[in-house]
């Protein structure tokens, strides 16, 4: 079986799911604007706009509307361990 092309929003999620994981955004940590993030990563709003989707599904970001898209968890983590003083 040959390896499929992965979507740009999905290398853009997996990008900042990285970046989760590794400490360098932290839960609480804004994520850049939208068109920060596609200067950023050379892509599309659209493109970015599908991977916070991705995202928030994946349960690692939340959008609060007009206050911008914030890390509330880590990748592979279950909600409950996050949460551990």
């Amino acid at each position: 079986m040959t390896d499929l092309p992965r979507y740009e929003y999905v290398k853009l999620a997996d990008a900042v799911a990285a970046d989760i994981a590794s400490g360098k955004l932290p839960p609480g940590a804004a994520l850049p604007g939208e068109r920060a993030m596609t200067d950023l990563y050379g892509v599309s709003i659209g493109t970015v706009r599908r991977a916070i989707v991705e995202l928030r599904n994946r349960g690692l970001v939340a959008t609060l509307p007009a206050k911008g898209t914030y890390v509330i968890g880590q990748p592979g983590v279950p909600e409950d361990e996050d949460r551990k003083p």
